[in-house]
């Protein structure tokens, strides 16, 4: 993972200083560091609970007074902070980092908890609501905004280790996603449009295997079909739809009691 702009204290007296200033200090600090391997991050006993910790919920809040600069330079790197994250799309790399930073200040002065649904961002205004999804698998979080980074070429978003290990990328330490912003207005959504998704798959036969097994428990489910891209299909099983997003967080905890797991809740 790449090096982190929210590293405890020193975040804070960069928050502090004029945009002048915190360019060489930035430079130091991150040619310093060096990159981080995920190995580095993971602890040594997840919590078993990991793949269950629910998706952020978005909701209306005021904008951080720190986090917020204009614009600030990184290792040449120039950003400049968007007024609104409202119809923020992109898709790139993204990152993940836990146990150096957990419990250490982010840029937003909220202490960082590598267990929670939150992630970094390099322009999004903080604190602001994202879906993030696996290209790769299809698996999609939403996470919470509060942290700066990452600052690597390429790179798009640095997620929690949560996060990470929903997306099911704490192996690879990266993955292609696409990163949309969520609002609150776009949460209340109306009935019918959450579901739960218990698998994803590039083969249909699997998909269709997943399936019977969750007919044999009376668990009535749907495939369905999302194009990648212009090669690739991914089969995705939805249990649902769901009234409210606590019928859906139950349906979540009874799946896992069935062995099904992880899920995810997601729209439609």
């Amino acid at each position: 993972m790449s090096p982190r702009f929210g590293d405890g204290d020193m975040t804070l007296a960069w928050l502090r200083l004029p945009l002048h200033y915190v360019i060489p200090v930035c430079f130091v600090a991150l040619t310093a560091c060096g990159p981080l391997q995920p190995r580095d991050g993971a602890p040594a006993s997840p919590p078993p609970n990991l793949l269950s910790i629910p998706d952020a919920v978005p909701r209306d809040e005021p904008p951080s007074r720190y986090g917020n600069m204009p614009e600030y330079e990184i290792n040449g790197l120039r950003f400049r902070t968007l007024k609104s994250s409202r119809g923020y799309r992109a898709t790139g790399i993204a990152s993940w980092y836990g146990t150096k930073f957990h419990g250490k200040l982010t840029s937003s002065r909220e202490p960082y908890d590598m267990y929670k649904m939150t992630a970094a961002h390099p322009t999004l205004p903080l604190p602001s609501y994202v879906r993030v999804t696996n290209l790769d698998n299809g698996r999609s979080v939403v996470v919470r905004v509060n942290d700066r980074g990452p600052f690597h070429p390429g790179r798009i978003i640095d997620l929690s280790y949560a996060a990470a290990a929903r997306l099911d990328m704490l192996a690879t330490g990266t993955a292609r996603v696409r990163v949309e912003a969520v609002d609150s207005e776009a949460a209340a959504m109306d009935d019918g449009l959450l579901f739960l998704q218990v698998g994803a798959f590039a083969e249909q036969r699997n998909a269709q295997r997943l399936q019977r097994k969750l007919a044999q428990a009376n668990i009535d489910s749907e495939i369905r079909p999302a194009r990648l891209d212009d090669h690739d299909t991914i089969y995705r099983v939805h249990v649902g739809p769901f009234h409210s997003r606590q019928d859906a967080e139950h349906w979540r905890r009874q799946l896992a009691d069935l062995g099904v797991a992880p899920t995810h809740i997601v729209m439609e």
